[in-house]
């Protein structure tokens, strides 16, 4: 029987007690929740909600990391006939003031009338309450559990929204995502037919924050659905050890997992040979890879590397999404090795045109549409161009969002009355398979040409001294000509002493080299410096302001200035929170 909601996913999955999930912290120490047991948590959570006066259709907002309470208030919320909608939690040392303005703003945007957290974030969220001020206040999960235990909540027809997922703001203010039961469902539903793995034989596993549509829909809601075991680890365990990740696919012989671009390049450079003598990869079979721009040599590194451990480079699936549509729009052929091709870089930026060239632009084929999307390559006055010609990618299918939640002339912005969505993205269909060119906001146009600035960060990767995957390329208008030039920010890597002449001399002439483009300004910054996504996206379009009201400083002065500062606004509340969290999984030696 096939759910029509959210939490009836939940529920179907718990007739499954077998099955569930294992929340893991490092190899050998994990703790199992059946569906059956995740369901009565969610159900007395749903009970809670109604009994303090949360109505069908108001968004509870949750803010919480990666465990089981996720799970009670998030499927809670929807037994409850409300609206979920899930948050990032602080993150990161130094930012805490930065996420509580965010915070506050997203809850008012989403007009939450209660937060669901836990006892340790809850100090941390004062001030967010206040200044939006949810009805409700703010809920600890495990206290709305106890409240109704063994009780159900009281029935109630489905809200039309199932969630409220925001976009990742790398080019703006995060918008607020309204989705539909049938967005989520559907979409989840696609992207398991799409995969080549007998339901029978689907487990995943998944280092991925539960509040980004990759986390929530691709393998919270997709593993319920398919009634699937699925291993879980909080994303802060993942950046500390990337190898936790793999570790976590051998120990559970795993078949699928999902990761942006970065993840894949971070556990290649960080993997000690020793780590990878212990793995055996031969069952991961779907490595997906999304979220952001795909790069080959990337997934070329990651599967020369991982060979050795049994991983197949033909498990190597990039993908294409965003959160207006719900999460998946393409897959490249699971059963197939990935694809890239090289185009005419000169016909690519001068005429918009997709040539095949052997010494060309190398552009990942990110596939076909997943089933009951469409997809169409359109020009700036909304007409489709043919095969091979560039243009703004757009999508049409059931996974596309109802709208933005309350705005409705940024709804009518990308959102035709036929439902088609204008993703923001460029790119052109070759043999029928869609690859991208880049973020339209974000073309660097310089003396008439269009440059995709992930073609100018990309160059950058591998100069010693340079942080990877934090780098900003964007344009700026020289005042005294009235014309455009390159400039470029890259985080200095944390482990290397460098010169910031040498890296400088190198990346100017790796840019030249590679792109053709003359750089105008490089700047190199102190670890962490660049503004980011909740989801770890580099932010261009706030770098690029910072940038012009001279806001982001060399390295040498962050350090001495602006970290400091930041270290200490919140520092003792977030060190306090990070060090109870993580103590459970800590072991004594």
């Amino acid at each position: 029987m096939r759910a029509d909601s959210v939490g009836g996913a939940l529920l179907e999955a718990a007739s499954h007690d077998s099955a569930g999930v294992s929340f893991w912290t490092d190899p050998g120490e994990s703790t199992f929740y059946s569906y059956s047991t995740l369901a009565q948590n969610a159900r007395a959570v749903a009970a809670s909600l109604q009994k303090h006066g949360v109505k069908r259709g108001e968004s509870v907002a949750i803010i919480l990391p990666t465990g089981p309470e996720f799970y009670a208030a998030f499927f809670g919320a929807s037994l409850a006939g409300a609206v979920p909608t899930a948050l990032y939690p602080p993150t990161r040392l130094g930012r805490v003031n930065e996420w509580k303005v965010r915070t506050a703003t997203m809850l008012c945007a989403a007009e939450s009338v209660v937060v669901l957290t836990e006892r340790r974030l809850a100090a941390l969220l004062g001030e967010p309450v206040r200044t939006a001020r949810p009805r409700l206040g703010c809920r600890l999960v495990q206290t709305l559990q106890e409240e109704s235990r063994g009780l159900g909540p009281k029935p109630v027809d489905t809200s039309a929204l199932a969630t409220i997922q925001f976009s990742s703001g790398s080019t703006g203010d995060p918008k607020p995502v309204a989705l539909s039961h049938e967005n989520m469902l559907s979409n989840a539903h696609a992207i398991l037919d799409a995969l080549p793995v007998p339901a029978e034989e689907r487990s995943g596993v998944s280092w991925l924050p539960l509040y980004h549509d990759m986390g929530l829909i691709g393998c919270l809601l997709s593993s319920v659905i398919s009634q699937a075991p699925m291993t879980l680890m909080g994303p802060e365990r993942f950046v500390a050890k990337p190898i936790r990740w793999l570790q976590a696919l051998s120990e559970t012989r795993a078949t699928i997992s999902v990761a942006p671009n970065f993840a894949f390049g971070l556990t290649v450079n960080k993997a000690d040979q020793s780590d990878i003598e212990d793995l055996d990869l031969s069952n991961w079979k779907v490595a997906l890879c999304g979220a952001e721009p795909v790069h080959p040599r990337t997934l070329d590194d990651f599967a020369t590397r991982f060979s050795v451990a049994g991983f197949s480079r033909r498990a190597l699936t990039p993908v294409y999404g965003l959160a207006e549509a719900t999460l998946a729009v393409t897959f490249s052929n699971p059963e197939e090795a990935p694809r890239w091709e090289r185009f005419d870089t000169d016909l690519l930026e001068n005429q918009g045109l997709a040539k095949p060239s052997t010494n060309g632009r190398l552009i990942s084929s990110l596939g076909r549409p997943l089933a009951g999307c469409q997809l169409a390559i359109r020009d700036d006055d909304g007409n489709q161009v043919d095969e091979g010609t560039v243009g703004q990618v757009h999508a049409q299918g059931p996974g596309v969002m109802v709208g933005y939640l309350n705005r409705d002339e940024a709804t009518r912005l990308v959102m035709d009355a036929e439902g088609w969505l204008n993703t923001g993205d460029t790119g052109f269909l070759y043999q029928g398979e869609l690859y991208l060119c880049g973020r339209h906001k974000d073309l660097i146009i310089i003396n008439g040409r269009n440059h995709d600035p992930a073609v100018v960060e990309q160059a950058l990767e591998g100069i010693e001294g340079v942080r990877p995957g934090c780098v900003a390329a964007f344009a700026a208008t020289d005042s005294h000509l009235g014309s455009e030039r390159l400039v470029v920010l890259c985080e200095r890597s944390p482990k290397h002493e460098v010169d910031p002449a040498t890296v400088e001399q190198a990346a100017r002439m790796v840019i030249q080299d590679r792109t053709g483009i003359r750089l105008s300004e490089f700047k190199l910054l102190s670890p962490g410096t660049l503004p980011r996504t909740s989801s770890g996206k580099i932010r261009r379009g706030e770098a690029r302001k910072r940038f012009s009201n001279e806001k982001l400083l060399t390295a040498k002065t962050v350090t001495k200035g602006l970290m400091f500062t930041e270290m200490m606004k919140g520092a003792y509340h977030h060190i306090r929170y990070r060090a109870e969290q993580l103590r459970p999984s800590l072991r004594l030696r």
